[in-house]
């Protein structure tokens, strides 16, 4: 009957207690009633930073009813429909107490119910309002009990009808104390650290981890969908991670992170290698999203200050008479939209791969009204104080110092982009790289790089990347990190860099470039692979680089992935280096001549990827456009392979609808021009071009 909340499966200080039904037996009732008072009971020993005495009365309070259950049920008595219903309602109101207190005692949460003080005095006073209501009508003289079971039962009715359950003047004055914090930062003003630590001081968070805590339970509930959401209530919570967030990097010099460090470092490091690789696994599905809308973009454009939005998004903001950019706030030079249809293609395919119908994102997507809503002023202004002070830690510090800044900054940067672009206008990147060049240990290398990747995401990050020569510095991590994690990381920066279209061909002139990158699709991790294809495949939009990628034989190394990798994305990603190279006519020739002609009919055939069979179909077509009747003759005669191409022009991607067509076009022109040749001719000709 009753129901095990899990902390982690609601929004706080939301309570969706269930009524018992009506159809409930007395024995399941007093049971469940029975295991729902000890679980509030077992609350005694759990920290609460405030509300201490609304919880503790609480808590006696149902102790005593405990008491009065327990006999009930080992007496055995009838119950009257009257009393059943009188302890459903116990039940129900009983379900929300155990929530409040889950709530006052949640780990992380200490700072979110103190400012929410008010609130939860108000609601620890409601309940227990209704459980005296409950007692009032309950049919007492008809229960068989002790008559000193009675008289405790009748003083809890008393006592929770005349108990204050009142806000503590200590919890008032610390909450005061948190909201002049927040108004300072509001204003642009900087507090004194002294207020900040009276409040640390009595929730209890006494370390760098508690702090911790206290901003990933704000980010949490932040991340929580739910009806009535409010932009205000997100606004407030963003504040609320802004004042920790600040305080976990100035106040928490020493930190007990060594546990905490290498386990988050998995945990965050498994989002950096999932962001690489999805559709073409390459990005973070969040970079696909428009700034304004936070929509997936169906038609990307760039603006003047560089950065990208969904054409829709962009034409309404302006329209309303912004002359500014949503994400920098610089002054517009102009109004141009200029297409993205670099990035619009990786949309695509990441949409193909993942069964996303482009034409349906536009009904789907939400109104865009209050998307220019700004920031929160509070955070903002926190994360530009914190900033400064992390670049002066990196700049000015000693060497823990400057490792434990880089570390917030791999935190702070990981997700946030006006955190990304408080730290690259706090000037971070610089420091970063000199920092870099000089770390002997894998793990601080690894925040630094992991750092400057999560900047690179910015486009102000990666110019200043490559402006203040930290390109070698990233090559050289690459070559010679001193972890795996070190080297991965830094070839998803390349990719990133090489998002910049200057920059594919400076990264293309660097001998030793494209050959660590190969090493480490030869020798890396599965992540490390990945993120190394995703990087040339950023690189290959620079024509000259083609032929490099090439001559240093990434095809037999792709090829060999295709034959061996049991990971579907790692393939996926190979096929789309492999039919991007396959347009140009050495690039096809390579192939063929690596024996790869099965394979993409066997990946065609055999893969669920719908942007594996669009890479593999594109792969077919160009061989056919490059080579000619080599390939051509062997493909017409496989009629399984026909079948595979009629079924993707009606359930393949549209890209790869259009390949088929124009393959099954080659393939009957070339059906209709030659005469039938007998099987052993077909089958020497296949083994011949394969």
């Amino acid at each position: 009957m009753i129901q095990r909340s899990h902390q982690n499966d609601r929004r706080s200080l939301n309570f969706p207690a269930v009524h018992p039904c009506e159809a409930i037996s007395q024995g399941t009732l007093l049971s469940s009633l029975l295991s729902l008072s000890q679980a509030i009971c077992d609350f005694h020993s759990k920290l609460f930073a405030s509300q201490r005495r609304n919880a503790r009365e609480a808590i006696r309070q149902v102790g005593v009813l405990l008491v009065f259950f327990e006999e009930v049920l080992d007496r055995g008595s009838i119950l009257s429909d009257s009393s059943l219903l009188c302890l459903s309602e116990i039940h129900h109101t009983f379900q929300k107490i155990q929530f409040l207190l889950e709530d006052c005692s949640r780990e992380g949460s200490r700072l979110w119910i103190l400012t929410k003080c008010k609130f939860v005095a108000s609601q620890f006073r409601i309940l227990f309002q209704a459980v005296a209501t409950a007692l009032d009508v309950l049919p007492l003289d008809s229960i068989d009990v002790g008559g000193e079971v009675k008289e405790l039962v009748d003083l809890v009715a008393k006592q929770a009808r005349r108990a204050k359950f009142e806000l503590a003047n200590d919890d008032e004055r610390v909450a005061d104390e948190v909201f002049m914090i927040m108004s300072q930062f509001e204003k642009g003003i900087e507090p004194e650290l002294r207020s900040i630590k009276l409040v640390l001081d009595y929730l209890e968070i006494r370390n760098w981890s508690d702090c911790n805590k206290e901003i990933r339970f704000l980010e949490e509930e932040i991340g929580y969908e739910f009806p009535d959401c409010k932009e205000r209530d997100v606004t407030y919570l963003s504040g609320l991670v802004g004042l920790m967030s600040y305080s976990r990097g100035v106040i928490f010099e020493e930190f007990n992170h060594h546990r905490h460090h290498r386990n988050s470092n998995a945990e965050e490091d498994q989002l950096d290698t999932r962001m690489n690789l999805e559709g073409p696994s390459f990005l973070n599905p969040d970079d696909f999203r428009c700034p304004i809308s936070l929509e997936l973009m169906t038609d990307p454009v760039t603006i003047s200050t560089g950065q990208t939005y969904d054409r829709v998004s962009i034409q309404k903001w302006l329209k309303a008479g912004n002359l500014t950019c949503p994400k920098t706030g610089e002054r517009l030079k102009n109004t141009e939209l200029v297409p993205n249809s670099a990035l619009k293609r990786l949309i695509q395919q990441f949409c193909a791969g993942n069964g996303i119908a482009l034409t349906k994102l536009g009904r789907n997507n939400r109104d865009l009204k209050g998307t220019t809503v700004p920031s929160c002023r509070i955070a903002v202004e926190a994360m530009k104080f914190l900033s400064e002070f992390l670049v002066r830690r990196l700049v000015f510090g000693n060497e823990r110092q400057k490792h434990k800044a880089a570390y917030e900054i791999r935190l702070l940067a990981n997700s946030k982009i006006n955190n990304r672009s408080c730290l690259i206008d706090a000037g971070a990147i610089p420091p970063l790289l000199n920092l870099l060049s000089s770390s002997t240990e894998a793990c601080s290398q690894e925040n630094v790089i992991s750092g400057l990747l999560k900047l690179s995401k910015h486009p102000n990050g990666r110019v200043l990347i490559v402006e203040c020569g930290g390109l070698h510095e990233i090559l050289a991590v690459l070559k010679h990190g001193l972890s795996f994690e070190a080297k991965q990381t830094a070839a998803a920066i390349i990719f990133y860099i090489s998002t910049v279209k200057e920059y594919r061909k400076l990264i293309g002139e660097i001998p030793e470039a494209i050959p660590a990158l190969l090493e480490l699709i030869k020798g890396g991790t599965a992540c490390g692979k990945k993120n190394a294809i995703v990087a040339i495949f950023g690189l290959i939009f620079f024509p000259k680089n083609q032929k490099k990628v090439i001559e240093n034989g990434t095809i037999p190394i792709l090829i060999d992935i295709l034959t061996h990798s049991d990971k579907p994305d790692l393939v996926t990603d190979s096929l789309s280096v492999l039919s991007t190279l396959a347009d140009n006519v050495e690039g096809a020739n390579s192939i063929l001549q690596a024996s790869a002609l099965p394979l993409f009919k066997n990946t065609l055939q055999s893969s669920s990827s719908r942007a594996a069979k669009e890479h593999c179909i594109s792969t077919l077509l160009s061989l056919c456009n490059n080579c000619g009747d080599e390939v051509v003759s062997v493909l017409a005669k496989d009629h399984s392979l026909m079948d595979l191409l009629y079924y993707n022009t009606v359930d393949g991607t549209p890209f790869a609808g259009k390949k088929a067509r124009s393959l099954i076009k080659i393939l009957h022109k070339y059906r209709e021009t030659r005469p039938v040749m007998s099987s052993a001719v077909q089958h020497e000709q296949f083994v011949r071009a394969s």
